[in-house]
């Protein structure tokens, strides 16, 4: 594939707003497969990294999210780049590409990988949520033998089993909740902060589908949020790290001209 071709196969898995370049550097890369210039524009692939046009695509691709995600901050260069956001558009990208016969599945195509898939998935991904559900379950029940004999289930958690409370209400909702264990006990700590039995019940028919979690925790966001209002609070946080770090600095300054 050249590069316009490349432009094209972006182009018919999503339209941007804002246009963009592919480039091919002709070099090969020890550090990077490709790279996003935002300013520009610019998709740089490095093309003799790839062994062939599925593995080239797969990093155009990637460096494609970074464009539109781009597009979404209205041409503004955020101040972080693999956010929640990102992953979710790149996996979004990834998911209409395959359904256009446009990439392929690596991951799918090898014998060995799909038998090692699904011996993680089995013996310890849903083991695991498994245990994770029955903890959920013996935590419940010393809670209530704690209220019939007026202890602090709080200080039992935190003095007897020495576990963190989160993780303790964490289990405890997932066995109230009947999770599915094979989603596996980190994407039961994600589903068990929706309070909403409707969407916690879709984000785990997602996660049960194949949906990556920040594709499934995008999803369920009920509108998009104005871009003003979210630039106001990413102004907001980076004022507020800058106050920190400055006080922090006069601190140590302090603490240096003492020594």
């Amino acid at each position: 594939m050249n590069q316009d071709q490349v432009k094209l196969l972006l182009l018919s898995i999503e339209e941007p707003v804002l246009d963009f370049q592919v480039i091919f550097s002709g070099k090969k890369s020890k550090k990077v497969n490709g790279l996003y210039k935002i300013e520009e524009r610019e998709i740089i692939l490095h093309n003799k990294n790839f062994a062939n046009d599925n593995l080239l695509i797969y990093t155009a691709i990637h460096e494609y999210a970074h464009h539109l995600h781009n597009c979404k901050n209205n041409g503004l260069i955020p101040a972080r780049v693999h956010t929640t956001e990102f992953w979710a558009i790149f996996h979004d990208l990834l998911e209409k590409a395959e359904k256009k016969k446009l990439y392929s599945n690596a991951y799918e195509e090898s014998k060995k990988l799909n038998e090692l898939t699904n011996l993680i998935r089995e013996k310890y991904i849903k083991q695991n949520g498994t245990l994770f559900i029955e903890l959920g379950k013996y935590l419940l029940k010393a809670q209530s033998l704690c209220d019939e004999e007026g202890l602090r289930f709080e200080d039992y958690i935190d003095r007897i089993l020495c576990i963190p409370r989160l993780a303790a209400k964490t289990a405890i909702k997932s066995f109230s909740y009947n999770l599915n264990p094979s989603i596996g006990p980190d994407n039961m700590r994600f589903l068990s902060n929706f309070t909403n039995p409707d969407d916690r019940e879709i984000a785990q028919t997602s996660l049960l589908t194949g949906k990556s979690p920040d594709l499934v925790k995008m999803s369920l966001r009920k509108s998009e949020e104005d871009p003003c209002i979210r630039l106001e609070k990413e102004k907001n946080r980076l004022i507020r790290t800058i106050d920190t770090l400055s006080k922090r600095l006069k601190t140590v300054e302090i603490e240096l001209s003492k020594l």
